[in-house]
């Protein structure tokens, strides 16, 4: 199956040299995410926490959206990699049921954790058309495995829409509903879809 998703596209192969400082950078603007938020993401304070000057994470990654941008690129990285490699469920070795349902809890989790990123990251993630296309395709594919019938394509994108962050926003955010009840909701949906059920 992974031979047909279409992953994010990786930056060009890197200076040994380059690519540890890369990863210097990243894990500290992690650190600095993990510890104090996205508003805690400047420049200044990156470049503090690498031990580099504030000229060097702008060279790097042009600005502090392209910095966010990088950041989300890298976990997203992570995480499709988990799914064509790591362990069941959501990874191979799982039924495809299992695994699409651990698809919707891995990625509701993902977009909580890292919201406050994508909406601070602004257009340079927002237009990254390779996270929605490796999604869909898993959807598409495991639907496939389950013997879905119809458009598969939109059924697939109308199975990841409510993981979106503006959706996710609206139904916790605004709409009072938790986690668990966010996660129930879409695996009714999924299920819904598979068996056919009006």
């Amino acid at each position: 199956m992974s031979k047909d998703l279409p992953l994010l596209v990786s930056a060009p192969a890197e200076r040994r040299d380059a690519a540890r400082n890369r990863r210097a950078l990243l894990d500290a603007a992690a650190e600095l995410m993990g510890g104090c938020g996205a508003e805690a993401l400047t420049m200044d304070a990156v470049a503090a926490r690498a031990g580099v000057g504030k000229g060097t994470v702008f060279r790097r990654f042009g600005s502090r959206e392209g910095l966010m941008a990088s950041l989300l690129n890298h976990r997203e990285e992570e995480w499709q990699a988990a799914v064509i490699s790591g362990p069941p469920p959501l990874g191979p070795g799982a039924e495809p049921m299992d695994r699409l349902l651990a698809f919707g809890a891995s990625r509701l989790r993902l977009h909580l954790d890292q919201g406050a990123l994508i909406e601070a990251a602004g257009r340079t993630w927002g237009e990254n058309y390779a996270v929605l296309g490796f999604a869909s395709m898993h959807v598409r594919i495991l639907l496939g495995l389950l013997g879905v019938e119809g458009n598969l394509p939109y059924l697939a994108t109308a199975i990841i829409a409510p993981l979106g962050i503006p959706v996710l926003r609206q139904q916790i955010d605004h709409g009072g509903m938790t986690e668990e009840q966010v996660l129930a909701g879409w695996s009714e949906l999924v299920q819904r879809i598979v068996k056919g059920t009006p």
